[in-house]
């Protein structure tokens, strides 16, 4: 059956205004059950969280609750379309974290776009919540805001677009290296082609993982160290990397690669770059909602490997294989912050979790029901 999901989309949250809603867990049905959850019951409560707060933890929806923020100024790959555009994603990851973790969430989308003004809001915010998950915040901004969030708040704070994408792409090359015989692949070239949020946190857990042989492209071309336009982090990205001296465009850069990571935009892979890889090449290309090559192209072209953002493509690799989990042990364990070593665990389970790789299914199915707990185990 053929779907146009543009159109069934807007038909569904049209008829349903949303995907989420406010639900009640305890009776409200006299005044015995008023008294309990209200007054005057709820004084006793309010008093033990004032001498321990701490308590407030066990004592309210903050144990298994999450804000999910955004400013709307990096939606998908779709750009500055502001808060109230934001809104319908970051309600999706709600659904989401309910529907597959039982973790309670939800959309805040902010009316600046402020980093100082961003961190406040989150501060001020974040007494009600057990985590937060940051989505869709443009680079460079975005890097500061995490870190500020995660040193200043006692509650994790993880930028989803950063962290869920670089787990799912170190997963999913584990695997796709495997599969087309290459064993470790320590010595593969990889070229990312992307360098914002999703950029820098993809070549932070490979370049910790121990690959080294990394080529970064932005809408300049190479990243190389006789540029003199580079940011913070890319000039961190090149320190990492063996293949910091080389220069040109992003043609240039895969000739001869191993495996190329977009997280770009759609359509700046063609098939005759994928002419110039190394044989059984590996391609993930995460732009969404159109990829950076579409899949029947890069087949056609010799790709092994052929892996999107989308739901609608084999080996999808997208942050919802991993968020849920990783909120969902965080929030169990009431660990106090996120790091690398975590993600890299997680994303080590995502690989090993698929029992016989291949080409086509290099990570699990989203709807593995054993998925969320084996994610969420790796935390704990």
């Amino acid at each position: 059956m053929n779907h146009d999901y543009n159109k069934e989309s807007i038909d569904l949250h049209k008829k349903h205004h949303g995907k989420i809603e406010l639900a009640v867990k305890v009776p409200m049905n006299d005044k015995d059950d008023l008294s309990r959850a209200y007054t005057p019951g709820i004084a006793e409560i309010s008093r033990e969280i004032g001498k321990d707060p701490s308590l407030a933890r066990e004592y309210t929806l903050k144990r298994n609750t999450v804000a999910i923020i955004s400013d709307g100024s990096a939606i998908l790959g779709l750009g500055n379309l502001g808060a109230l555009a934001a809104i319908p994603v970051m309600e999706g990851k709600a659904a989401i974290l309910k529907s597959f973790a039982g973790v309670d969430a939800f959309p805040i989308c902010l009316d600046t776009q402020d980093t100082e003004e961003i961190i406040k809001a989150v501060k001020q915010l974040a007494p009600v919540f057990g985590a937060i998950n940051l989505e869709d915040i443009a680079a460079p901004k975005c890097f500061e805001i995490e870190e500020r969030l995660r040193r200043e708040l006692s509650i994790p704070v993880m930028h989803d677009d950063q962290w869920g994408t670089a787990t799912v792409v170190l997963g999913g090359l584990i695997n796709a290296l495997m599969v087309t015989g290459r064993e470790t692949g320590w010595d593969a070239k990889i070229v990312i082609n992307g360098v914002g949020s999703a950029g820098v946190a993809t070549a932070r857990i490979l370049l910790s993982y121990g690959f080294k042989n990394i080529l970064f492209c932005d809408s300049k071309g190479i990243i190389h160290t006789g540029r003199q336009d580079l940011n913070d982090q890319k000039k961190e990205l090149l320190a990492g990397s063996l293949l910091g001296g080389h220069e040109g465009t992003l043609a240039d850069a895969v000739v001869d690669a191993d495996v190329f990571i977009g997280v770009s935009k759609a359509g700046v892979l063609t098939g005759e770059m994928i002419h110039t890889m190394k044989s059984n090449p590996i391609v993930f290309a995460l732009a969404n909602p159109i990829p950076e090559i579409m899949p029947e192209i890069a087949k056609e072209a010799g790709v092994a490997v052929m892996a999107t953002g989308r739901s609608d493509f084999p080996n999808q690799l997208n942050n919802s294989l991993i968020f849920p989990g990783l909120f969902k042990g965080v929030l169990d364990a009431n660990i106090k912050q996120f790091d690398i070593t975590m993600f890299t665990r997680a994303a080590l389970a995502l690989a090993q979790h698929v029992k016989n790789p291949s080409r086509e299914e290099i990570l699990p199915n989203m709807f593995d029901k054993e998925l969320v707990d084996v994610v969420a185990n790796t935390v704990r």
